[in-house]
Protein backbone atom coordinates (compact mmCIF):
# COMPACT_ATOMS: atom_id res chain seq x y z
CA UNK A 1 0.00 0.00 0.00
CA UNK A 2 1.62 3.14 -1.32
CA UNK A 3 -0.35 5.37 1.45
CA UNK A 4 0.23 4.94 5.26
CA UNK A 5 -2.83 3.17 6.93
CA UNK A 6 -4.38 5.15 9.28
CA UNK A 7 -6.12 4.33 12.30
CA UNK A 8 -8.26 6.33 14.77
CA UNK A 9 -5.67 6.09 17.39
CA UNK A 10 -3.21 8.29 14.76
CA UNK A 11 -6.05 10.16 13.93
CA UNK A 12 -6.80 11.43 17.62
CA UNK A 13 -2.51 12.00 17.90
CA UNK A 14 -2.76 14.32 15.35
CA UNK A 15 -6.18 15.51 13.83
CA UNK A 16 -5.32 19.18 13.47
CA UNK A 17 -5.43 17.81 9.71
CA UNK A 18 -3.22 19.02 6.76
CA UNK A 19 -2.62 22.38 5.40
CA UNK A 20 -3.62 25.78 6.33
CA UNK A 21 -6.26 28.17 5.21
CA UNK A 22 -5.06 30.49 2.35
CA UNK A 23 -2.76 29.83 -0.82
CA UNK A 24 -2.69 26.21 -1.93
CA UNK A 25 0.32 24.37 -0.96
CA UNK A 26 2.34 22.35 -2.92
CA UNK A 27 0.56 18.91 -4.31
CA UNK A 28 2.13 15.86 -2.43
CA UNK A 29 3.68 13.42 -4.71
CA UNK A 30 0.74 11.41 -6.12
CA UNK A 31 2.81 8.60 -6.57
CA UNK A 32 2.59 8.08 -2.99
CA UNK A 33 -1.67 7.94 -2.80
CA UNK A 34 -3.89 5.18 -3.01
CA UNK A 35 -4.11 2.70 -5.62
CA UNK A 36 -1.60 4.76 -8.19
CA UNK A 37 -1.65 4.31 -11.93
CA UNK A 38 0.52 5.74 -13.89
CA UNK A 39 -2.29 6.60 -16.34
CA UNK A 40 -4.34 8.16 -14.38
CA UNK A 41 -3.83 11.94 -13.15
CA UNK A 42 -4.37 12.76 -9.73
CA UNK A 43 -5.43 15.90 -8.28
CA UNK A 44 -4.85 18.05 -4.59
CA UNK A 45 -7.92 17.98 -2.50
CA UNK A 46 -7.56 21.42 -1.61
CA UNK A 47 -6.11 21.89 1.82
CA UNK A 48 -6.59 18.07 2.91
CA UNK A 49 -3.54 17.54 0.52
CA UNK A 50 -5.31 14.00 -0.22
CA UNK A 51 -4.55 13.61 -3.97
CA UNK A 52 -7.22 11.23 -5.70
CA UNK A 53 -7.93 10.64 -9.18
CA UNK A 54 -9.46 13.09 -11.51
CA UNK A 55 -12.03 10.61 -11.90
CA UNK A 56 -13.72 9.25 -9.10
CA UNK A 57 -16.50 6.81 -8.53
CA UNK A 58 -20.08 8.57 -7.60
CA UNK A 59 -22.16 6.12 -5.28
CA UNK A 60 -25.31 6.53 -7.58
CA UNK A 61 -26.22 3.38 -9.08
CA UNK A 62 -29.09 4.13 -11.15
CA UNK A 63 -30.22 2.28 -14.17
CA UNK A 64 -28.40 -1.26 -12.79
CA UNK A 65 -30.55 -3.85 -14.19
CA UNK A 66 -30.31 -5.90 -10.71
CA UNK A 67 -32.28 -4.92 -7.41
CA UNK A 68 -29.98 -3.69 -4.96
CA UNK A 69 -29.36 -6.01 -2.26
CA UNK A 70 -29.26 -9.33 -4.69
CA UNK A 71 -26.10 -11.15 -5.38
CA UNK A 72 -25.83 -10.28 -8.62
CA UNK A 73 -26.11 -6.07 -7.41
CA UNK A 74 -23.01 -6.69 -4.93
CA UNK A 75 -20.84 -8.42 -7.77
CA UNK A 76 -21.82 -5.67 -10.06
CA UNK A 77 -20.88 -3.14 -7.23
CA UNK A 78 -17.26 -5.73 -6.16
CA UNK A 79 -16.88 -5.97 -10.30
CA UNK A 80 -16.83 -1.73 -10.61
CA UNK A 81 -14.86 -0.94 -7.49
CA UNK A 82 -11.97 -3.47 -8.42
CA UNK A 83 -11.85 -2.22 -11.68
CA UNK A 84 -11.79 1.49 -10.48
CA UNK A 85 -8.96 0.18 -8.60
CA UNK A 86 -6.90 -0.99 -10.97
CA UNK A 87 -7.44 1.90 -13.17
CA UNK A 88 -6.10 4.03 -10.28
CA UNK A 89 -9.64 5.26 -9.40
CA UNK A 90 -8.99 5.76 -5.51
CA UNK A 91 -12.01 7.50 -4.36
CA UNK A 92 -16.11 7.08 -3.21
CA UNK A 93 -18.31 8.97 -2.79
CA UNK A 94 -21.63 7.74 -1.01
CA UNK A 95 -24.43 10.52 -0.37
CA UNK A 96 -26.61 7.70 1.56
CA UNK A 97 -26.89 4.93 4.37
CA UNK A 98 -27.74 2.31 2.10
CA UNK A 99 -24.71 3.46 -0.52
CA UNK A 100 -22.49 4.07 2.53
CA UNK A 101 -23.35 0.09 3.72
CA UNK A 102 -22.88 -1.27 0.11
CA UNK A 103 -19.73 0.15 -0.81
CA UNK A 104 -17.96 -0.26 2.40
CA UNK A 105 -19.15 -4.22 1.57
CA UNK A 106 -17.23 -3.63 -1.90
CA UNK A 107 -14.09 -2.00 -0.26
CA UNK A 108 -13.83 -4.77 2.46
CA UNK A 109 -10.00 -6.45 2.68
CA UNK A 110 -9.26 -3.33 0.44
CA UNK A 111 -10.42 -0.94 2.56
CA UNK A 112 -6.90 1.16 2.79
CA UNK A 113 -6.28 1.08 -1.21
CA UNK A 114 -9.29 3.58 -1.57
CA UNK A 115 -10.42 6.85 -0.11
CA UNK A 116 -13.71 7.25 1.74
CA UNK A 117 -16.30 9.93 1.50
CA UNK A 118 -19.48 9.72 2.29
CA UNK A 119 -23.15 11.00 3.96
CA UNK A 120 -25.56 9.43 6.17
CA UNK A 121 -26.98 12.19 8.64
CA UNK A 122 -30.16 12.73 6.81
CA UNK A 123 -29.28 16.42 7.04
CA UNK A 124 -32.06 17.30 4.82
CA UNK A 125 -34.92 16.13 7.50
CA UNK A 126 -35.00 19.16 10.11
CA UNK A 127 -35.57 17.14 12.52
CA UNK A 128 -32.28 15.74 12.67
CA UNK A 129 -30.20 19.16 11.31
CA UNK A 130 -31.81 20.88 14.18
CA UNK A 131 -30.12 18.17 17.20
CA UNK A 132 -26.43 17.82 17.14
CA UNK A 133 -26.56 14.65 19.00
CA UNK A 134 -28.97 13.27 16.09
CA UNK A 135 -26.26 14.42 13.33
CA UNK A 136 -23.63 12.74 15.59
CA UNK A 137 -25.31 9.67 16.28
CA UNK A 138 -26.71 8.91 12.87
CA UNK A 139 -23.08 9.15 11.79
CA UNK A 140 -21.49 6.58 14.66
CA UNK A 141 -24.77 3.91 13.40
CA UNK A 142 -23.49 4.42 10.13
CA UNK A 143 -19.93 3.68 10.98
CA UNK A 144 -20.62 0.83 13.45
CA UNK A 145 -23.10 -0.27 10.48
CA UNK A 146 -20.96 -0.70 8.01
CA UNK A 147 -17.79 -1.60 10.00
CA UNK A 148 -15.70 0.94 8.74
CA UNK A 149 -13.39 2.51 11.63
CA UNK A 150 -13.25 5.94 10.37
CA UNK A 151 -14.11 7.76 6.65
CA UNK A 152 -11.57 9.97 4.69
CA UNK A 153 -14.23 12.54 4.08
CA UNK A 154 -17.66 13.33 6.17
CA UNK A 155 -19.89 15.37 3.89
CA UNK A 156 -22.55 16.19 5.17
CA UNK A 157 -26.06 17.04 2.61
CA UNK A 158 -28.02 19.56 3.36
CA UNK A 159 -30.98 21.07 2.09
CA UNK A 160 -31.14 22.98 -1.34
CA UNK A 161 -33.63 24.84 -3.02
CA UNK A 162 -36.40 26.06 -1.68
CA UNK A 163 -36.50 24.27 1.50
CA UNK A 164 -32.77 25.69 2.93
CA UNK A 165 -31.30 24.89 6.52
CA UNK A 166 -31.58 27.29 8.66
CA UNK A 167 -28.99 29.37 10.35
CA UNK A 168 -29.04 27.25 13.40
CA UNK A 169 -29.45 23.51 11.46
CA UNK A 170 -25.83 24.73 9.66
CA UNK A 171 -24.35 25.75 12.94
CA UNK A 172 -25.65 22.56 13.86
CA UNK A 173 -24.30 20.84 10.81
CA UNK A 174 -20.70 22.75 11.47
CA UNK A 175 -20.15 21.56 15.12
CA UNK A 176 -21.30 17.83 14.17
CA UNK A 177 -18.52 18.08 11.46
CA UNK A 178 -15.70 19.52 13.96
CA UNK A 179 -16.47 16.80 16.24
CA UNK A 180 -15.77 14.35 13.78
CA UNK A 181 -12.62 15.33 12.52
CA UNK A 182 -11.34 16.21 16.37
CA UNK A 183 -12.57 13.06 17.56
CA UNK A 184 -11.16 10.69 14.70
CA UNK A 185 -14.12 9.65 13.00
CA UNK A 186 -13.26 11.74 10.32
CA UNK A 187 -9.94 12.86 8.39
CA UNK A 188 -11.72 15.94 6.97
CA UNK A 189 -14.90 17.46 6.69
CA UNK A 190 -17.36 19.15 4.47
CA UNK A 191 -20.46 19.83 2.60
CA UNK A 192 -22.55 19.07 -0.24
CA UNK A 193 -25.00 21.38 -1.33
CA UNK A 194 -27.24 22.77 -4.69
CA UNK A 195 -27.37 25.67 -2.93
CA UNK A 196 -24.55 28.06 -5.47
CA UNK A 197 -24.93 31.48 -3.57
CA UNK A 198 -24.23 30.21 -0.44
CA UNK A 199 -21.20 28.32 -1.21
CA UNK A 200 -18.76 31.29 -1.48
CA UNK A 201 -20.14 32.88 1.69
CA UNK A 202 -20.08 29.51 3.69
CA UNK A 203 -16.51 28.09 3.05
CA UNK A 204 -15.26 31.88 4.04
CA UNK A 205 -16.95 31.46 7.29
CA UNK A 206 -16.53 27.84 8.59
CA UNK A 207 -12.99 26.32 8.34
CA UNK A 208 -14.67 22.82 8.68
CA UNK A 209 -15.69 22.99 4.83
CA UNK A 210 -12.48 21.75 3.87
CA UNK A 211 -14.16 20.24 0.80
CA UNK A 212 -17.24 21.07 -1.24
CA UNK A 213 -19.44 18.67 -3.35
CA UNK A 214 -21.40 20.18 -6.01
CA UNK A 215 -22.73 20.15 -9.64
CA UNK A 216 -20.03 20.48 -12.41
CA UNK A 217 -21.61 19.58 -15.96
CA UNK A 218 -20.54 18.78 -19.13
CA UNK A 219 -22.06 22.27 -19.62
CA UNK A 220 -20.81 24.54 -16.84
CA UNK A 221 -18.54 27.59 -17.09
CA UNK A 222 -16.56 29.60 -14.56
CA UNK A 223 -18.39 33.12 -14.32
CA UNK A 224 -16.12 35.67 -15.62
CA UNK A 225 -16.98 37.14 -12.41
CA UNK A 226 -18.31 36.45 -8.45
CA UNK A 227 -17.54 32.51 -9.46
CA UNK A 228 -17.59 30.58 -6.04
CA UNK A 229 -14.15 29.38 -7.42
CA UNK A 230 -12.53 32.58 -6.72
CA UNK A 231 -13.13 31.32 -2.91
CA UNK A 232 -12.01 27.80 -3.42
CA UNK A 233 -8.74 29.31 -4.91
CA UNK A 234 -8.21 31.91 -1.85
CA UNK A 235 -9.22 29.39 0.95
CA UNK A 236 -7.51 26.53 -0.72
CA UNK A 237 -10.91 24.44 -0.34
CA UNK A 238 -11.03 21.24 -2.17
CA UNK A 239 -13.50 20.46 -5.13
CA UNK A 240 -15.37 17.66 -6.06
CA UNK A 241 -18.27 17.99 -8.93
CA UNK A 242 -21.21 15.80 -9.46
CA UNK A 243 -23.86 15.83 -12.22
CA UNK A 244 -21.31 15.32 -14.79
CA UNK A 245 -23.52 14.06 -17.11
CA UNK A 246 -26.73 15.63 -15.68
CA UNK A 247 -27.99 12.60 -14.62
CA UNK A 248 -27.71 10.56 -17.76
CA UNK A 249 -29.32 13.65 -19.77
CA UNK A 250 -26.68 14.10 -21.82
CA UNK A 251 -27.46 10.41 -23.40
CA UNK A 252 -29.61 9.49 -25.77
CA UNK A 253 -30.32 6.44 -23.87
CA UNK A 254 -30.30 8.48 -20.69
CA UNK A 255 -27.63 6.14 -19.65
CA UNK A 256 -28.78 2.48 -19.61
CA UNK A 257 -25.87 0.34 -19.85
CA UNK A 258 -25.40 -1.15 -23.10
CA UNK A 259 -28.02 0.37 -24.97
CA UNK A 260 -28.18 0.11 -29.11
CA UNK A 261 -26.58 4.36 -28.90
CA UNK A 262 -23.89 2.77 -26.59
CA UNK A 263 -20.74 3.83 -29.01
CA UNK A 264 -21.94 7.53 -29.39
CA UNK A 265 -23.06 7.11 -25.50
CA UNK A 266 -19.46 6.16 -24.54
CA UNK A 267 -17.73 9.16 -26.64
CA UNK A 268 -20.10 11.62 -25.20
CA UNK A 269 -19.11 10.48 -21.85
CA UNK A 270 -15.45 11.17 -22.50
CA UNK A 271 -16.24 14.31 -24.11
CA UNK A 272 -17.88 15.87 -21.14
CA UNK A 273 -14.81 14.04 -19.01
CA UNK A 274 -12.53 15.89 -21.08
CA UNK A 275 -14.62 18.99 -20.59
CA UNK A 276 -14.90 19.02 -17.41
CA UNK A 277 -11.39 18.12 -16.44
CA UNK A 278 -10.91 21.57 -18.07
CA UNK A 279 -11.78 23.37 -14.54
CA UNK A 280 -8.36 23.89 -12.81
CA UNK A 281 -10.26 24.34 -9.51
CA UNK A 282 -11.80 20.62 -10.06
CA UNK A 283 -9.90 17.73 -7.66
CA UNK A 284 -12.14 14.92 -9.02
CA UNK A 285 -15.64 14.92 -11.06
CA UNK A 286 -17.67 11.72 -10.14
CA UNK A 287 -19.84 10.20 -12.20
CA UNK A 288 -22.00 7.05 -11.05
CA UNK A 289 -20.22 4.35 -12.76
CA UNK A 290 -22.42 1.30 -13.12
CA UNK A 291 -20.26 -1.58 -15.57
CA UNK A 292 -17.00 -2.17 -15.85
CA UNK A 293 -16.65 -0.93 -19.45
CA UNK A 294 -18.10 2.52 -18.26
CA UNK A 295 -14.55 2.36 -15.81
CA UNK A 296 -12.34 1.83 -18.60
CA UNK A 297 -14.05 4.38 -20.90
CA UNK A 298 -13.99 6.72 -18.02
CA UNK A 299 -10.71 6.11 -17.37
CA UNK A 300 -9.55 6.22 -21.03
CA UNK A 301 -11.02 9.71 -21.00
CA UNK A 302 -8.54 10.97 -18.84
CA UNK A 303 -5.41 9.53 -20.99
CA UNK A 304 -6.86 11.41 -24.09
CA UNK A 305 -6.03 15.39 -24.85
CA UNK A 306 -8.19 17.88 -23.15
CA UNK A 307 -8.41 20.16 -25.53
CA UNK A 308 -10.81 19.63 -28.35
CA UNK A 309 -10.71 19.99 -31.88
CA UNK A 310 -13.15 21.69 -34.61
CA UNK A 311 -14.79 18.80 -35.17
CA UNK A 312 -14.65 17.63 -31.18
CA UNK A 313 -16.03 21.07 -30.40
CA UNK A 314 -18.78 20.99 -32.66
CA UNK A 315 -19.77 17.26 -31.42
CA UNK A 316 -19.66 18.78 -27.47
CA UNK A 317 -21.89 21.82 -28.59
CA UNK A 318 -24.46 20.13 -30.02
CA UNK A 319 -24.00 17.11 -27.09
CA UNK A 320 -24.60 19.77 -24.30
CA UNK A 321 -27.52 22.18 -26.01
CA UNK A 322 -29.24 18.01 -26.39
CA UNK A 323 -28.36 17.65 -22.80
CA UNK A 324 -30.24 20.82 -21.56
CA UNK A 325 -33.17 20.01 -23.61
CA UNK A 326 -33.63 16.59 -21.93
CA UNK A 327 -33.47 17.55 -19.17
CA UNK A 328 -36.23 15.73 -16.83
CA UNK A 329 -38.97 18.13 -14.67
CA UNK A 330 -37.26 17.31 -11.26
CA UNK A 331 -33.55 18.35 -13.05
CA UNK A 332 -34.54 21.47 -14.28
CA UNK A 333 -32.39 23.06 -11.23
CA UNK A 334 -29.37 21.93 -13.23
CA UNK A 335 -29.71 24.84 -15.63
CA UNK A 336 -28.91 27.00 -12.99
CA UNK A 337 -25.31 25.20 -13.05
CA UNK A 338 -24.46 26.75 -16.39
CA UNK A 339 -22.47 29.45 -14.82
CA UNK A 340 -20.75 28.66 -11.53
Amino acid sequence: MADDAVTRREFLSNVVGAGTLGAAAAAPDPRKTRSYNPDMEYRRLGRTNLMISAVSLGGHWKRIPYKPGTEEFKKNRRDVVYACLEHGINYVDACSRSEVLVYAEAVKGRREEIYFGFDSTGARDPKIAGSLEKLKEGFDETLKASGLDYVDLWRITIREHATRNTPEEIENVVAALEWAKRTGRARFTGISTHHRPWIAEAVAKYPQLEVIVTPYAAGSKEKPVGSMFEAFRKYDVGFIGIKPFASGALFASQGVPDSPTKQEDDERARLALRYVLCCDVLAATIPGLITVDQVKNAAAAVRERRQFDEVESQRHRAAIEAMWNRLPPNYQWLREWEWV
